[in-house]
């Protein structure tokens, strides 16, 4: 809340008035504190920030186990974190180069030679860095566990995925009437791309399997999104949804409704992208649908 003073006429006295700013205006850019009954869906939905977004910028923070006092850093918009490369990181008060290496996951002499012509005793506030995050062994194992996955050059993901547990077989597929408009995989830029199913009008979204919704929320670029956790720290990722049929903390089973599923205004088809996700990192859902 902030305080502002409008000034009257010369016969008037002064009258404060108390302005609202957006909560998502308080936080955005700033560490947050976790606090009791916080999860990283509510964080991502007051910050408005895309849940994938926040989870890599904090790649040391398994979503399960957060901790009442754990800081959080909510990204700026200028500030990327991209599937391979780099992160794009801006310097806030108090920032150093061993305090930014604790949290990605990196060493401070890698941070000094990715940014060879920024000084580590003069960092100034504002200032955009280099963050080379899980491209090298000496990288945390935190960091190496949580950090995006870089996608395979050629084939469909054969490195970038993780090999779902016995459990995660002959799952069914998440409509009942559906064409596969993209396979899951890298495209031609060698960026991983998830699954995405063309369906009719008026279609819903099932669960693939029992779980908890953890996110029910919108997404920018994504629309209306739900994730439902499974047992074995497998994620299901239904977005591109019109109207949401599930909370978050719900218990589903499998083929309960979570969504219907949206009409793209640039194609005038329903498409629903669906994701599939092993500890975060992504899996080729054919390993897994029957």
């Amino acid at each position: 809340m902030l305080a502002g003073a409008l000034v009257g006429c010369a016969a008037s006295p002064p009258v404060t008035q108390r302005v609202t700013v957006p909560a998502a205006a308080q936080i955005s850019g700033n560490w947050v504190e976790i606090k009791r009954g916080d999860t990283l869906g509510q964080l991502a939905k007051r910050a408005n920030v895309p849940l994938e977004r926040l989870q890599r910028f904090n790649p040391g923070v398994e979503a399960r186990h957060l901790v009442v006092g754990q800081r959080l850093l909510v990204p700026t918009q200028q500030e990327r974190a991209p599937a391979s490369g780099p992160y794009r990181y801006q310097i806030r008060p108090g920032d150093t180069f061993s305090s930014l290496a604790r949290h990605f996951g990196t060493t401070p002499s890698r941070l000094q030679s990715a940014n060879a012509g920024t000084s580590p005793t003069s960092l100034r506030v504002g200032e955009l860095i280099n963050i080379p995050v899980g491209s090298s062994g000496n990288a945390s194992r935190t960091a190496r566990s949580a950090a995006p996955a870089k996608p395979a050059a050629t084939s469909t993901a054969s490195n970038s995925d993780s090999t779902p547990p016995a459990s995660a077989r002959q799952w069914p597929w998440p409509l009942e009437d559906y064409r596969v408009v993209r396979r899951f995989g890298p495209d031609s830029r060698g960026t991983l791309q998830p699954m995405l199913l063309a369906t009719g009008e008026n279609a819903h979204a099932t669960a693939v399997a029992p779980g908890e919704v953890r996110f029910a929320g919108s997404m920018r670029q994504l629309d209306k999104v739900v994730i439902v956790h499974h047992a074995n720290n497998l994620q299901s990722v239904y977005a591109l949804c019109g109207e949401l049929t599930v909370e978050e903390g719900q218990q589903v089973a499998a083929g309960d409704w979570l969504c219907r599923v949206g009409q793209s205004r640039a194609t005038g088809r329903h498409d629903l992208l669906f994701d599939l996700r092993k500890g975060g990192k992504p899996i080729d859902p054919r390993q897994v649908l029957k």
